[in-house]
């Protein structure tokens, strides 16, 4: 699992009950269909065939509550739409329902929420197209930075060297649980050649300091303080953390979010050439 984006949890949200704010026939029955999808989503049903007889069952709930301009009813709309988009991945399908329950439920907070949502789309295919570019065998862009104690930082200062770009964050679960074995990395293959650059989305720098000096993270970070719109993140189109790149000697990336013992492995290969 990884940390998402802001825009991904929000989305997650909507397909909880908890999330649902008012009494009624309508809640009950959207919180009946949404326990149904999500048993289907956790035993790795999310087809458009698997996910058919849900799409027809909220056709059925939206019929039968024609009229009623309630939260529930737009919730309904809402989680149509974003069953198309997040799960099936079809923003064809997806965009139009989200256009028109803006349209035909104003003031619901469903309705208030959909431009949040095109903005954290919108973001999400800007990054995904930035991330195509960035593919194993290609030349990872440079950058010129500081580091958080205000040294010069660059992949070119490590020409000549293996190096792990490394995106995280002190409060990115997933992050702290492949940390043993960036450290492992990082203490056997350091003095043959491999550097890390850490890329910190932390917003709190005495925290981040702390953090890497109790942990002997000794490696460089950059830190700008901006959480999820960190500079470097916005520009190597970073949506999830951990997201790692490994380098080569020259700057081309020769591995993408490598874990555990992947990530040593491909460290010393890299290193016997």
């Amino acid at each position: 699992m990884k940390t998402l984006l802001p825009i991904a949890a929000l989305v997650a949200s909507l397909f909880l009950p908890a999330c649902l704010v008012q009494a009624g026939d309508a809640k009950e029955e959207l919180k009946e269909l949404v326990g149904q999808i999500q048993t289907k989503l956790k035993a790795g049903k999310n087809s458009p065939k698997d996910l058919a007889e849900n799409f027809a069952q909220f056709d059925k709930l939206i019929a039968a509550h024609k009229g009623e301009k309630t939260d529930d009813v737009a919730q309904m709309v809402m989680m149509k739409a974003m069953l198309y988009i997040q799960v099936l991945d079809d923003e064809k399908q997806g965009l139009p329902i989200l256009t028109q329950l803006k349209k035909d439920f104003p003031g619901t907070r469903p309705a208030m929420a959909v431009d949040r949502i095109l903005e954290g789309l919108e973001k999400q295919r800007a990054s995904k197209d930035i991330q195509r570019k960035l593919a194993v065998g290609s030349k990872f862009p440079d950058f010129e930075e500081q580091d958080v104690t205000g040294k010069p930082l660059s992949i070119a200062r490590f020409k000549g060297k293996v190096v792990l770009v490394d995106f995280w964050a002190t409060w990115c679960g997933p992050c702290i649980g492949e940390l043993p074995n960036v450290l492992s990395a990082y203490e056997k293959y350091h003095g043959k050649g491999f550097e890390i650059v850490g890329i910190s989305l932390d917003s709190d720098r005495a925290k981040l300091e702390k953090f890497t000096t109790d942990r002997k993270m000794t490696w460089p970070q950059y830190f700008d303080g901006k959480g999820w719109q960190n500079k470097l993140a916005g520009i190597y189109g970073v949506n999830s953390i951990p997201a790692t790149y490994l380098l080569d000697g020259e700057g081309k990336i020769i591995g993408k979010n490598l874990r555990g013992e992947a990530l040593e492995e491909a460290v010393a290969k890299a290193l016997k050439k």
